[in-house]
């Protein structure tokens, strides 16, 4: 069974940074792609960025474009999510997660996942 686990999470104030990590417990992690999704209260669960499975390539939700870079380290089994200059509308609970078969696409996935983490919780302040 597939275990993600996230670690990074907290409480930042507008303009801050935040590192998040993601763990994968599959020994094949580096022919899956990976993706951050953030939810937050009220509002459904929604893709922040993705990543291929060699990390050649990468995707970007508009409002975070220029302030999130999703990067991975295969031989760590991780996957990380830097996020500068914060916003207080960024605050949600994140999730990393794995896409369901290891496609080995060229491209990040942008549907299909399977596999989620905990969450963690990014709260920015004003």
């Amino acid at each position: 069974q597939v275990q993600l686990v996230e670690s990074g999470g907290g409480l930042v104030q507008a303009g801050d940074s935040l590192r998040l990590s993601c763990v994968a417990s599959l020994r094949t992690f580096g022919n899956y792609g990976m993706g951050w999704f953030h939810q937050a209260p009220g509002k459904k669960r929604a893709l922040v960025a993705a990543i291929s499975w060699s990390g050649g390539s990468t995707y970007y939700a508009d409002s975070v474009k220029g302030r999130f870079t999703i990067s991975r380290d295969n031989a760590k089994n991780t996957v990380y999510l830097q996020m500068n200059s914060l916003k207080p509308e960024d605050t949600a609970v994140y999730y990393c997660a794995m896409e369901s078969s290891p496609s080995r696409r060229p491209s990040p996935p942008l549907v299909n996942y399977a596999y989620w983490g905990q969450g963690a919780q990014v709260t920015v302040s004003s």
